[in-house]
């Protein structure tokens, strides 16, 4: 069975280091998930958004997940709430599974309700088995 290929999308004002943790089990090659977390740097609402966005609807037609990393500031994040939504479209269809940093966090509402496979704590095993039982988004 070939490899999952994972789009990741988290906060990158808050949530770098988990990315960065990713990245450190991404380079085992015993680790069984690729993924691609390039994202933007500039305001959903600035005049470069909409080449952010195509930039970033191509690299989620490569990738068959969606991992959603459930930060402290997710769910008022617009760039996540539009890459959650991205995702779910029918020209995408991409798995969704997702994992809280921390419990209390407030998960994203497009997350909600459409099949998530949620990741019980943010542990390779956790995470590559969230992956594994992933479906498309509805």
């Amino acid at each position: 069975m070939a490899k999952p290929k994972v789009f990741v999308s988290y906060d990158h004002s808050e949530d770098v280091n988990y990315k960065r943790l990713l990245q450190a089990w991404d380079a085992n090659p015993e680790f069984d998930f690729e993924f691609d977390s390039r994202g933007p740097d500039v305001a959903i609402d600035s005049t470069n958004a909409g080449t952010v966005k195509a930039s970033l609807t191509a690299k989620m037609k490569e990738a068959t997940h969606l991992l959603v990393l459930v930060g402290a500031k997710s769910s008022t994040s617009k760039w996540m709430t539009w890459e959650i939504d991205r995702g779910k479209q029918s020209d995408v269809k991409l798995k969704l599974a997702a994992v809280k940093l921390a419990k209390d966090n407030t998960t994203p509402a497009g997350l909600l309700n459409v099949g998530t496979s949620w990741a019980t704590s943010f542990t390779r095993d956790r995470v590559v088995e969230a992956l594994a039982s992933a479906k498309v988004g509805y």
